[in-house]
């Protein structure tokens, strides 16, 4: 056992007397001295005491004084604990007041980290579609997890794992590799204690990995449980959430429940009985929340207030008010003005660790993005629309750059369906309707996707831009896109295609990597964060990113430009200025002639915060607004640039 700082200074704050004395405080005294010289180890390293048990000697009890000082430091060394569940409906926001709750107690200079807890049985995110849970946000390590942790990573500029997404398949898949390896020694494997203890395990063990660069795992761990309250495929993590509640004491542990308070169109009156129900559910589980978040249109209004602290058993000033704000870079100064850090720090005991919280650079950001007043229309030709957060990160990305360049993002969304010639015939008035969109914008970006869907509109907005100069930025899908519209339109390859598409063409100018799997669909792309290597020093890219020899970015491709016809497309003026490591995997391409015409295989949108926003973003909104070759605008050493 070890311990550390306090009960070191406990031994050096013991009264010394030379006389000898029969009162209780010298014998304490005695007792200690002869503990540190026969039975404890004194070291020192810079700015820690610690003070070790001997292993070659019989141990012996600590007196109450050193127990206690010990006992106190422990709890303060160890990660505190804020779980956020969500009742009455889904889709509050408990992404955004998990992140929020973050960053407000990291303003307080606490060291936070996240876990997401999605209750669905896939393994991961990656083979979700975007309709159903939207993006699938990729990690430095190539995990393929839940849109949230996306939130997480730009709130608090950390870098996490994979572990820190926790679902049911990983779950049960973990068990269930434990029991055919016999961990269990013959037992009958249960929901409880088994799949419960193995939840536990999970979140004490991503608990202490630290993700923000430091050595020491983190003051508090924030955890978003998916879902809503009474769900059945949540209640093994609500009986395990419970179980770790108990044994880390009110101390460690804090519950936030982010609640709904609709207002009745009729009456115009705020109710608090869905939030009532919503409460006594969690309660019947097991566990009792501490803060209540409640959202709704408007501030609550005091006896609304009093109502649900009677109700719910929660302090007056523990119900927080989360209403509707102009962007979401409100919602941390609201916890903060509302003094949520105050009731959450001394809720978990760190009142000693933590100070008054300091955001003037987050009130800045957020009252600057109020008071923009000019904005900049970009065309998103993309092919899951309906779901906005399919594409969040991009959607973020652009509103970092156009901040960063004074201007509020004006995203114009344009279906790649609605741009293709059959649509003239079957929805004459969408497809006018997006063409006249596309060319009422100032710029135009492609994102990643999959599936033939929409193909043939993005291959016309991608020559639609070549053609008039229209500032263009493809991802992933859309950088395939600029190399199949060029080899078809300049080139003369009326058949190019990627072999996605079209596995019978003689001109596969995108190919399927050789090094990926055909069988197996989960974790089996090109994925994670990987080296770019610039061909071409002086290109664009390379100056928008501060002209490094390489960046590293995250990757979510499984095809790729086949490089059996870069001689080809360089020739007609498509310049393929970045490549991996091998130099044969091309990934970033620039026309030539064109003020803004950029191609990425790798997703940038991941890697954008609102501090530094993404080069590539950057360069789309200043080619915009005219001001691309104003590059010193640009900050050095943007999101992605590496030395």
């Amino acid at each position: 056992m070890e311990y550390v700082g306090f009960a070191s200074r406990a031994l050096q704050s013991q009264p010394h007397k030379k006389q000898r004395r029969s009162n209780s405080n010298n014998s304490s005294c005695q007792f200690a001295t002869r503990a540190a010289s026969s039975r404890l180890r004194l070291s020192y390293s810079p700015g820690i005491y610690s003070v070790q048990a001997n292993p070659t000697s019989r141990a012996l009890p600590l007196p109450p004084t050193m127990a206690a000082a010990a006992e106190e430091e422990e709890g303060r060394l160890a990660t505190k604990y804020v779980l956020i569940t969500g009742g009455v409906v889904s889709g509050l926001g408990k992404g955004v007041t998990a992140s929020s709750v973050g960053v407000v107690l990291k303003s307080c200079g606490l060291r936070v980290t996240c876990i997401k807890i999605d209750p669905y049985l896939n393994t991961d995110a990656g083979t979700m579609s975007p309709f159903e849970h939207g993006e699938v946000f990729v990690l430095d390590d190539g995990g393929e997890v839940d849109l949230d942790l996306g939130n997480y990573e730009r709130f608090l500029d950390v870098t996490l794992t994979r572990e820190n997404n926790i679902t049911t398949g990983k779950i049960y898949q973990s068990v269930i590799e434990k029991e055919r390896k016999g961990d269990y020694l013959g037992k009958t494997v249960q929901v409880v204690p088994h799949v419960t203890d193995e939840i536990k395990n999970w979140i004490r063990s991503v608990s202490s990995v630290p993700v923000d660069g430091q050595a020491r795992p983190a003051d508090v761990c924030v955890i978003e449980l998916g879902g809503t309250v009474g769900d059945i495929e949540s209640m093994p993590f609500i009986e395990a959430l419970r179980q770790l509640s108990f044994s880390l004491g009110k101390d460690n542990f804090c519950l936030i429940h982010v609640s709904l308070v609709p207002v009745l169109g009729v009456v115009g009156e705020q109710k608090t009985k869905p939030t009532q129900h919503s409460v006594r559910e969690l309660r019947a589980l097991g566990l009792t929340p501490d803060l209540l978040a409640c959202r709704s249109a408007q501030p609550l209004i005091g006896s609304v207030k009093e109502k649900l602290s009677q109700f719910c058993h929660v302090p007056v000033e523990n119900i927080l008010d989360i209403h509707d704000v102009p962007n979401i870079w409100h919602v941390p100064l609201i916890l903060r003005n509302q003094k949520a850090h105050d009731a959450i720090i001394k809720q978990l005991n760190l009142a000693r660790s933590a100070g008054p919280p300091e955001l003037r650079d987050w009130t800045q950001m957020a009252e600057s993005y109020d008071n923009l007043s000019n904005s900049v229309k970009i065309a998103l030709v993309g092919k899951y629309n309906n779901l906005t957060d399919s594409y969040l990160s991009v959607v973020k990305a652009l509103l970092h750059s156009s901040v960063a360049c004074s201007l509020k993002p004006s995203i114009q969304w344009v279906a790649a369906s609605d741009l293709e010639d059959a649509a003239a015939t079957s929805a004459p008035d969408a497809h006018a309707k997006a063409w006249e969109t596309l060319k009422d914008s100032s710029c135009i970006l492609i994102p990643g996707g999959f599936g033939d869907r929409g193909i043939s509109g993005m291959i016309l907005a991608a020559k639609y831009a070549r053609e008039n100069k229209v500032p263009y930025l493809g991802i992933c899908l859309g950088m395939q896109i600029s190399v199949i519209e060029m080899s078809r339109h300049v080139l003369g390859l009326g058949d190019a295609d990627s072999e996605e598409f079209n596995t019978d063409t003689p001109d596969r100018v995108v190919m399927y990597m050789p090094e990926v799997s055909k069988t197996h669909m989960g974790n089996t792309m090109r994925l994670g964060c990987r080296r770019t290597f610039f061909r071409k020093p002086d290109c664009l890219t390379s100056k928008l990113y501060g002209s490094p020899p390489h960046v590293d970015e995250r990757h979510r491709h499984r095809y790729e430009v086949n490089p059996s016809f870069v001689p080809m497309l360089e020739k007609a003026g498509l310049q393929f200025v970045g490549c991996d490591e091998s130099g044969n995997r091309m990934e970033i391409v620039e026309l030539q002639d064109h003020p803004f015409y950029i191609g990425v295989q790798y997703h940038p949108e991941f890697k954008s915060r609102p501090r530094r926003p993404s080069p590539p973003f950057t360069g789309l909104i200043l080619a915009a607004t005219e001001h691309i070759r104003t590059l010193a605008n640009i900050s050095n050493g943007g999101a992605g640039a590496s030395e």
